[in-house]
């Protein structure tokens, strides 16, 4: 028996999930939470001396945004469906406006770690939210139209950093509070109700996989986008800290990872004609590889702002390629999608504090190196599953 359809919102046909002005802001939301990821890398040199931290310490705050993420990711994988897109959304943005506003001007430490997560919270919810609700609107290219602008802001935001100075965080973050808080106005324009539910994961024909190998293949799945995500964060963070200590200048240091974001960007962009020719296997195998060469360049001061460009080219296509090799290999990939996206950030949550350590025990050059053998071990964990996920006539 079919349900009646709902109401059409005012601001929106009914046969779409947005209208104009809400894809235009939906866009500027994505940039927006670009720039908020990979800001705090080029801000620690200010945030250590401003609360007298240490390198593991000043890393808790890109930790705490991930707590925040995967939190967000969950909650609103979990209320989707089941709540209005706009209320979602609502609160999503009003809690990264909360959150940076409380980053900026918080006393002490402790009290700009709650805004880092409330800001993560809002950051989870809109990367998840507006990844679905593309998805359904506009199918394969949604997320692609977002992962562009997405792109935009995490170049934009160490560029800000680097022209202002390292020590005006505090605007920066009150400014893309102030842009947070205006993006509750365009979400009329969002169908509270999406037509035609959820697209469907996977192929539609999933292997009939048993419970402990569909476990297995899933755990694997989650290390190696906790192990790139670990990467990617851990180069956004420390890159400026690393290339300060190797000789290179404040300014430099930020532009340079500003070109990391854009190589990552690139990288994003280049993969999909990519996919017509190559399998996803073997593409994440040439991108964990080619990260792995990269940071080994790093190592030498004279390479590293060059390897670093060069981790963000072959890094790129691990996230969006990953997803669609789960969803064909793995039973129930809708959910277990959601679940290895909110997974992934704990690769996030690890990496400053983590890398912070180290440089604590050793020293800044170590960062690198570091971050190779978790490139290496991302190259492992997808020669495995390309080896369980290979049909049994081609692994005869």
């Amino acid at each position: 028996m079919r349900t009646l359809p709902s109401p059409p919102d005012t601001a929106v046909r009914p046969d779409r999930a947005f209208s104009t002005t809400a894809v235009a802001a939906s866009c500027i939301g994505f940039v927006l939470i670009g720039a908020l990821q990979s800001l705090y890398g080029p801000a620690l040199p200010a945030l250590r001396q401003e609360f007298g931290l240490s390198p593991s310490g000043a890393g808790l705050a890109l930790s705490a945004h991930f707590v925040g993420g995967v939190t967000g990711v969950l909650g609103f994988d979990r209320a989707f469906g089941r709540i209005g897109n706009r209320a979602l959304l609502g609160v999503s943005y009003a809690l990264m406006a909360l959150g940076s506003v409380a980053f900026a001007f918080s006393p002490n430490w402790p009290l700009a770690l709650l805004g880092a997560l409330v800001t993560g919270f809002g950051f989870g919810g809109i990367d998840y939210g507006l990844n679905q609700l593309f998805a359904t609107g506009f199918g394969r290219r949604g997320p692609a139209m977002l992962n562009a602008h997405f792109g935009i802001g995490a170049i934009g935001g160490p560029v800000l950093i680097g022209l202002l100075g390292a020590d005006r965080y505090p605007a920066v973050f009150t400014a893309f509070a102030v842009m947070a808080a205006l993006l509750l106005i365009p979400l009329g324009g969002v169908r509270d109700r999406t037509p035609g539910g959820l697209p469907a994961g996977g192929s539609g024909h999933p292997a009939n996989l048993p419970a402990r190998r569909t476990a297995t293949l899933l755990t694997v799945f989650v290390v190696l986008y906790v192990l790139h995500v670990g990467v990617e964060a851990g180069v956004g963070g420390w890159e400026p800290t690393h290339l300060e200590a190797v000789g290179y200048g404040t300014t430099l240091a930020a532009s340079a990872t500003s070109v990391y974001w854009l190589m990552l960007t690139l990288g994003r962009f280049l993969v999909a004609p990519l996919t017509l020719r190559w399998s996803e296997p073997a593409i994440i195998a040439v991108s964990c590889a080619g990260t792995a060469v990269c940071l080994l360049a790093a190592v030498l001061p004279g390479l590293a702002p060059y390897a670093y460009a060069g981790v963000g080219l072959f890094i790129a296509p691990i996230f969006p390629t990953g997803l669609p090799w789960l969803r064909r290999t793995v039973p129930a990939a809708q959910r277990a999608g959601a679940l290895v996206i909110a997974a992934s950030m704990v690769g996030g949550v690890a990496a400053g504090p983590a890398l912070g350590k180290t440089i604590e025990l050793f020293e800044v050059r170590t960062v690198p190196a570091v971050l190779f053998v978790l490139a290496a071990a991302c190259l492992a964990a997808t020669w495995w599953l390309t080896r369980a996920t290979r049909p049994p006539l081609e692994a005869a």
